[in-house]
């Protein structure tokens, strides 16, 4: 007989509380793994609220605003869900509104952060360009002044080739009654050919050295085009300077032996630590307005608030044995059910009007619902029904057959103290 009291009161182990006990594991787990991935999404966003924010304010005053901020992101997320509107209107609008503007800093922030990161390679093709039209520009007006100085030492050496030609045969204007009208290479002509050999000599050396200007041209533009895509960005932005620096001093050079006072003026190019800086946080990224970095940035808090709120509003875990009791016998209590639209058993929480009549005092059972519903094994449908979670029915099958046991064995001992009687 103490046996099988003892197998009475055994707690059951058969598959129904199996599937149940996997499925309320896997839940907790599931709540339990939540905890660390909303901290590190916290961190993750204190961080880039942090950058942002560090460089507007004092970097420990920063610090000290990006806890506050992501406190209460987090607190206010877990109150949402542990509270109705309807219950208090003023503290749920406070916390909501506390809720957007905690995110709205955090956003703002954070959208700094996000946007040096996605435009980092569109900032480096900016300044490449840069260079590009500078250094096109300073070469477009040598290639000017250029043009103009082989254009006036042609002139001049056309008319040096006229005058030659004047003096061999005797028309020069300006030359002697006795040399006029006689055809030869006299003195006055040797004086005329010797300033057009200096002529056309000069305009050969600037032709050669225009020659050898154009290829350091051309290795400037190439050091340029190289900074695209660079293994060593640094020691190719020191060569380009270089190749620039030495290229101006040769048309300084070059354009102050022409005799010209017009020399192109070369541009102020950035230096390394100028070329290769960040992106400093400023109120002219928003007039530059990145989506990509915007929505990488309200992701971040977007995920905080959802699995805070999550968090709270999930079932903690599963039922205990003397819970498990309690519950049966309360829902036992229930007498309309019926099966919904979703093949879900569905039953009456509100009292009947029997039980109106009667005065019934149902707080037992209610809290039986209350306990179901925040441990997610009952789900409401309105003020007046909820339905049952998939993972309630092994357990009530397990309970009405330990129900059922228990009735067919105390049937059993009574047939056999009959017997004895």
């Amino acid at each position: 007989m103490i046996i099988k009291k003892f197998e009475l009161h055994k707690k059951p182990s058969g598959v129904g509380y199996f599937i149940n006990s996997i499925q309320t594991l896997f839940v907790g787990v599931l709540r339990v793994w939540t905890i660390p991935i909303v901290l590190m999404l916290s961190i993750a966003s204190g961080f880039t609220t942090y950058y942002g924010l560090s460089h507007f304010i004092t970097p420990w005053i920063a610090l000290v605003i990006t806890i506050a901020i992501q406190s209460i992101v987090v607190i206010c997320s877990l109150e949402m869900a542990g509270m109705h509107w309807k219950a208090n209107r003023i503290r749920y609008f406070s916390v909501v509104c506390s809720l957007m503007i905690a995110l709205m800093a955090s956003v703002s922030f954070s959208y700094f952060k996000f946007y040096e990161i996605s435009q980092k390679d569109k900032l480096h093709v900016d300044r490449v360009n840069l260079l590009r039209v500078d250094v096109k520009t300073y070469i477009d007006s040598a290639l000017t002044i250029k043009a103009d100085i082989l254009k006036q030492q042609n002139a001049e050496i056309e008319k040096a080739s006229t005058e030659v030609s004047q003096a061999y045969f005797g028309t020069h204007p300006q030359a002697f009654d006795s040399y006029k009208n006689h055809v030869g290479e006299g003195p006055f002509w040797k004086h005329y050919n010797q300033i057009y050999l200096e002529k056309k000599a000069q305009k050969e050396k600037f032709e050669h050295d225009f020659s050898e200007l154009n290829q350091d041209v051309q290795k400037v533009q190439s050091s340029v085009n190289s900074l695209d895509n660079s293994p060593d960005i640094e020691a190719d932005y020191q060569q380009m300077l270089s190749q620039f620096e030495s290229l101006q001093l040769k048309m300084n050079i070059l354009f102050g032996n022409s005799g010209l006072s017009a020399v192109p003026q070369a541009p102020l190019l950035m230096t390394y630590n100028q070329f290769n800086a960040d992106i400093q946080p400023n109120v002219a990224m928003w007039s530059d307005f990145s989506l990509f970095a915007f929505i990488c940035a309200a992701m971040v808090d977007f995920f905080t608030v959802l699995l805070s709120y999550r968090l709270e509003f999930t079932a903690p875990g599963p039922l205990t044995s003397q819970e498990e009791e309690l519950i049966f016998e309360c829902l036992r209590q229930f007498t309309e059910f019926r099966i919904n639209r979703n093949d879900e058993l569905e039953m009456v929480i509100e009292k009947s009007d029997l039980e109106r009549a009667r005065r019934y005092n149902d707080w037992s059972r209610m809290f039986a619902v209350g306990l179901l519903l925040n441990r997610g094994f009952l789900r409401k449908i309105d003020d007046k029904t909820v339905e049952f979670a998939p993972n309630l029915y092994p357990l009530m099958a397990e309970k009405m057959g330990d129900k059922i046991r228990q009735a067919k064995q105390q049937a059993q001992e009574n047939n056999v103290e009959l017997n004895h009687e």
